[in-house]
C-alpha cells in the first residue's frame, strides 16, 4: 500500500490522501477499474507506474471526487435554504440550533482541557477527542456557515471551467 501512496503523491495528492483514508478499498477498486487491471494493491501500483498517461487518468479521477465535494456542499447549503422557507420554526433553526450546540460543547471541552485536572490515564483520550472537536466539530460548523478556504475556491472555479 506504501507503494501506491507514494506513487500516487507526485500525480495526485488528492486520490493518495483518500487511498490512505478510511475509504481506501474503494478508491483502489476505482483505481483498478480506471487502469483496467486487478482489484489489487500490487496491480495497481504497477498499472500506475507503468502507463505514460497515468497522469491524465488520475487527474479525471481528481476531478470527479472534487465534484462529488463540491455537490455535498452545495446539497446542505441548498437543504438549509429549504428549511429556511418553511414555517416550523424548529425546522426552520435546527441547522443554528445544532451549531450553537456544538460550539458550546467545543468551547466548555476546550475550557475543561485547558483549565482542568485530567488523570494520567485519561490524557491520550482527552487529546484524542480535543483534536476530534477541533479538526472535524469546528471545522465542519466554519465550513457550513462561512465557505472553506481560498483553495476550495480555487477547486470550486476549476469545476465551473
Amino acid at each position: 500500500m506504501n507503494d501506491l501512496i507514494n506513487i500516487l503523491r507526485g500525480l495526485a495528492p488528492t486520490v493518495a490522501t483518500a487511498v490512505a483514508g478510511p475509504a481506501g478499498g474503494l478508491i483502489v477498486s476505482a483505481l483498478a477499474n480506471k487502469f483496467g487491471v486487478k482489484d489489487a494493491v500490487e496491480d495497481v501500483a504497477k498499472a500506475i507506474a507503468g502507463d505514460p498517461d497515468a497522469a491524465r487518468k488520475l487527474a479525471e479521477l481528481d476531478l470527479e471526487k472534487l465534484k462529488a465535494e463540491y455537490a455535498n456542499t452545495a446539497d446542505a447549503r441548498d437543504m438549509q435554504k429549504i428549511a429556511l422557507q418553511q414555517s416550523d420554526t424548529f425546522s426552520k433553526r435546527f441547522t443554528m440550533y445544532l451549531t450553537v450546540f456544538w460550539s458550546v460543547a467545543a468551547a466548555a471541552y476546550v475550557g475543561f482541557i485547558t483549565f482542568g485536572v485530567i488523570p494520567e490515564n485519561n490524557v491520550r483520550f482527552a487529546d484524542t477527542i480535543l483534536g476530534f472537536i477541533l479538526g472535524t466539530v469546528v471545522s465542519t460548523v466554519l465550513n457550513f456557515w462561512f465557505g472553506s478556504s481560498i483553495g476550495s475556491k480555487e477547486k470550486g472555479e476549476a469545476l465551473r471551467k
